[in-house]
């Protein structure tokens, strides 16, 4: 009896160990984290240029027919292609991240 509690102690105990990270494993999740964070960071701050532009792009166009001025347009247009190159610059990182997991 004693002998099955040991060894049953034993195999619970490599199971725990198994369980734990390297030294390493640790280093790639953090990295992959910190890549992570900088994706969302890339993100909202095209977010805050985009809506910046946009804002000014309103003011260029003080009419209220639904027709955008070209200046206006040209603005939104301008705006929507921040957000979209962020994009492209927050998926690479987050492949990152998804590499070093």
């Amino acid at each position: 009896m004693k002998k099955n509690i040991l060894i049953l102690c034993g195999a619970v105990s490599m199971l725990a160990l198994a369980g734990c990270d390297t030294p390493a494993e640790n280093a790639n999740e953090a990295a992959a984290e910190n890549l992570d964070a900088q994706a969302d960071a890339t993100r909202e701050q095209a977010d805050a240029t985009a809506d910046a532009m946009e804002d000014k792009a309103d003011t260029l166009d003080t009419k209220t027919d639904g027709v955008d001025s070209a200046a206006e347009q040209k603005m939104e247009n301008d705006a929507q292609a921040v957000r979209d190159k962020a994009e492209v610059k927050a998926d690479a990182l987050e492949e990152k991240a998804d590499a070093k997991d």
